[in-house]
């Protein structure tokens, strides 16, 4: 896979806007990518930003429900816990 527009990718994620991150998926941006610069996966920064709708989406789209984000040291689960979304909790469990 593609690391793409990983940035792009990243923000629309943590934006919450759910076709920006499909767009850029169906491009072939790499869902577990961790960009040496941002230190973080999309899925526990959309995690931490309450994005629950955009974790869901990756997490079908093939994310990782166990790959460690380097800069936040969790897991998209602890994220999910610490964050408070239920939903994903729900998802990861």
């Amino acid at each position: 896979m593609s690391h793409g527009d990983y940035k792009a990718f990243f923000a629309a994620a943590c934006a919450g806007d759910v076709a920006l991150v499909e767009h850029h998926l169906d491009a072939g941006v790499d869902v577990d990518f961790v960009h040496a610069e941002l230190q973080s996966t999309a899925l526990v920064a959309a995690i931490e930003e309450g994005r629950a709708e955009v974790a869901v989406l990756l997490l079908e789209r093939g994310a990782s429900p166990t790959l460690l984000s380097p800069l936040e040291g969790m897991t998209p689960l602890q994220a999910a816990r610490a964050a408070g979304l239920g939903r994903v909790v729900a998802r990861l469990s």
